[in-house]
C-alpha cells in the first residue's frame, strides 16, 4: 500500500504543469467577522475568526488547500430566574456565554487569476474537524432552569446553577463553500466569504424527569445543535 501511494504522489507531481511548480505552494492569512445563521444566531451574536493556510497548487486553475481556523462567537446577554430554594421565588440574574470553534478545513480550489490581470476569483468546498467549545459563566447562586441545545445544556427542572455553569465542548464533522476575490500579483490581497455547517450532538434532557418548567425548552427526544455561520474574511495569499 505504501508503494502504491508513493507512486501515485510521484506521477501526481510529474503531471503539474511547469507553471504550477515554480510556485507549487501558497500561504494564506486571513481576519474577519463571523455571523451566526438559522437558530445558531438566536444563542451567539457576530464575532470574529483568524485563520492560516497553504495551498498545494496542482496546476494553474486547481489546488488543494489546508487550513487552522479560530473562531469566537459571545453569546447575548440573558437572564436566568434564581431562587434560593427549589421552587422558591426567583429573581432575574445574567448568565453570558461564549462558544470558540477550533477548525481544521480541507477544500479544494478553483481559482482563475490570470497572471496578466490585478483582478482574480476562486471557489472553494470540502469538508473540516470542528472542536466546539461553550462557555457558560454567572455570578448567581441558587437553583434555576434552563436549556439551550447550543449552550449543550438541558435542565428543564430545577437544579443548582453550578450544574449550568462551566465549559461543555464537542468534536464534530462539518463542511463549507465559499469563494473569493484576489487583487495583485506576487502577494494577493483577498476578500473571502463561505457558508460552513456543523453536525453537533443531539442535546437530551439532563437529570430530573419532572415536568419541564414554564416557558422551558424540553429536549426530552433530543434537540438539535446542528450550526450554520458565514465568515467574511479580509487576508494576504503569497
Amino acid at each position: 500500500m505504501r508503494k502504491l501511494l508513493t507512486a501515485c504522489f510521484v506521477i501526481l507531481v510529474a503531471s503539474v504543469p511547469a507553471s504550477a511548480q515554480d510556485k507549487p505552494v501558497d500561504v494564506n492569512i486571513g481576519f474577519g467577522a463571523t455571523f451566526p445563521t438559522s437558530g445558531f444566531k438566536d444563542s451567539f451574536d457576530t464575532g470574529w475568526d483568524g485563520t492560516i493556510g497553504v495551498t498545494f497548487n496542482l496546476n494553474e486553475h486547481l489546488g488543494l488547500q489546508g487550513e487552522y481556523i479560530y473562531a469566537r462567537m459571545n453569546g447575548p446577554e440573558k437572564t436566568i430566574l434564581v431562587s434560593v430554594n427549589p421552587g422558591g421565588i426567583g429573581s432575574a440574574q445574567l448568565i453570558e456565554s461564549n462558544q470558540q470553534m477550533h477548525i481544521g478545513s480541507f477544500n479544494l480550489v478553483y481559482k482563475n487569476h490570470p497572471s496578466d490581470r490585478v483582478v482574480g476569483g476562486y471557489v472553494l468546498g470540502g469538508f473540516g474537524i470542528y472542536h466546539r467549545t461553550i462557555q457558560l459563566t454567572s455570578p448567581a447562586v441558587g437553583y434555576t432552569t434552563f436549556c439551550d441545545p447550543y449552550w449543550y445544556v438541558c435542565y428543564p427542572a430545577v437544579v443548582s446553577v453550578d450544574n449550568i455553569l462551566g465549559d461543555r465542548s464537542s468534536n464534530d464533522f462539518g463542511i463549507d463553500v465559499g469563494g473569493g476575490v484576489t487583487f495583485g500579483h506576487e502577494a494577493k490581497f483577498y476578500v473571502e466569504t463561505r457558508y460552513h455547517y456543523v453536525w453537533g450532538p443531539s442535546i437530551t434532557t439532563t437529570g430530573s424527569t419532572l415536568p419541564a418548567a414554564a416557558g422551558t425548552v424540553n429536549c426530552s427526544s433530543g434537540c438539535s445543535s446542528n450550526a450554520s455561520y458565514i465568515p467574511l474574511t479580509f487576508g494576504v495569499r503569497w
